[in-house]
């Protein structure tokens, strides 16, 4: 099989580390080894949005150490999935069996993250993704998984919490692509915001590669608002066309329907859409103001959940290496590091992990505002300590299916 990963040598990042090497010769022969990293990124269709920020942010966090991390210099290796299943198994075979990570950043998407899963486990590969798969930290918990950013649903909980008790909604129809990560958003939008008095009367699922929603659009009629989850460029599609049809309902969404880094290609369509994040631009902490000012110096945009996502991987990252004394060889060690990590400045503010490795932290509410001639999310309300299963009890939330296509149903 010919090779078909990119491999980084960060020339600039090796030139620091010789010079650290010459000032600490003692500990350059004790970590010589480099940490080696694979990222699992998608870079064509309709997800490649998203998978070159991935890539972005993964690259500022190491410009910002240096590429050395509790002392080891790091190798990066970036594997395209092609944003399929089959794909990403493939580069996952590649970075452990020929490139012998010690650790993956990635990949992007649910499918993605379950096809790849077992066989990771199988090699104690510790993953660090920003995929939502719902049961990779539920009912079929993976013990080498690490998620900083968000289960598909852990945002939606509280959207759907704020559309029904401050913005008084009653009815909406649900929108998003039909896979595993619009499926377990709607669910975990729809649980919420029926337990709370609302209605979901209507759940529409256009393919992800869909070039015109004119059928979908169609039918909404006689609700309040509208509730979509697209993830990658689609927002901007379904936007435009939303807008072009000449609809005035409200829209809500999740994270990926108004990411920060997607704002430059909106236009008014986006005004007053309010989202649900696990990260958002406007957060005041040091490292956020680190991490922006970094992304606009070397890639001209703001950054969204995909960069954000992959710095923060890379924080967590760091923090596990400074306990295990930078050693990468022992994987329990490794992943036992990594879930008892807790950090407080990061660019989404504190957080830590529940006993499944997935994250407890804050969510934003974001509502989209025109500010001079751009367009910019404006927090306008914080969930704290926000967790996978909301608020209820675990033992009753894991005994319920997984959030999917037809769960919860309709009402009759």
């Amino acid at each position: 099989m010919s090779p078909t990963l990119s491999r980084r040598s960060f020339l600039a990042g090796s030139t620091v580390l010789v010079a650290g090497a010459a000032a600490r010769p003692s500990r350059a022969r004790a970590q010589s080894k480099p940490v080696r990293i694979g990222l699992l990124t998608v870079k064509t269709g309709p997800l490649a949005a998203g998978g070159i920020q991935m890539e972005q942010g993964t690259l500022r966090f190491l410009k910002d150490r240096n590429y050395t991390l509790a002392g080891r210099k790091v190798d990066l290796v970036v594997g395209d999935t092609g944003g399929n299943p089959a794909g990403a198994k493939s580069k996952t075979q590649e970075l452990i069996e020929r490139d012998h990570v010690d650790m993956i950043f990635g990949p992007l998407a649910a499918f993605e993250l379950l096809a790849i899963s077992e066989y990771a486990a199988q090699a104690k590969t510790p993953i660090l993704s920003l995929a939502a798969a719902e049961d990779m930290t539920q009912r079929k918990p993976n013990p080498y998984f690490v998620r900083a950013s968000a289960t598909a649903a852990q945002g939606m909980h509280p959207l759907a919490d704020y559309a029904a008790k401050e913005l008084k909604l009653k009815r909406v129809i649900t929108i998003s692509e039909d896979f595993a990560y619009g499926h377990e958003q709607m669910g975990g939008f729809q649980r919420v915001f029926e337990d709370a008095g609302g209605r979901v009367v209507k759940k529409l699922w256009p393919p992800i590669v869909t070039p015109d929603y004119t059928p979908y659009l169609a039918q909404i009629a006689e609700v309040d608002a509208v509730v979509q989850g697209f993830a990658g460029s689609n927002p901007l599609k379904f936007m435009k066309q939303y807008r072009d049809q000449g609809l005035k309902l409200p829209v809500l969404g999740g994270g990926t329907a108004a990411d920060d880094a997607l704002l430059k290609s909106f236009g008014d369509e986006a005004v007053g859409l309010i989202t649900t994040t696990a990260y958002t631009s406007d957060l005041d902490t040091p490292s956020n103001k680190r991490l922006v000012e970094g992304m606009v110096r070397d890639y001209g945009n703001i950054p969204g959940i995909y960069a954000a996502g992959l710095y923060i991987n890379g924080l967590v990252a760091e923090a596990a290496l400074e306990k295990t004394g930078g050693k990468t060889d022992d994987k329990e060690a490794l992943i036992r590091a990594l879930r008892s990590v807790s950090l407080t400045d990061t660019p989404r503010g504190p957080f830590h992990f529940d006993h499944l490795g997935n994250v407890v932290g804050s969510i934003f509410v974001r509502r989209c505002e025109r500010k001079g001639d751009k367009l910019v999310n404006t927090t306008i309300k914080t969930y704290p300590n926000v967790s996978q299963f909301w608020t209820y009890d675990e033992k009753w939330f894991l005994a319920q299916p997984v959030y999917s296509r037809d769960y919860p149903p309709l009402k009759g």
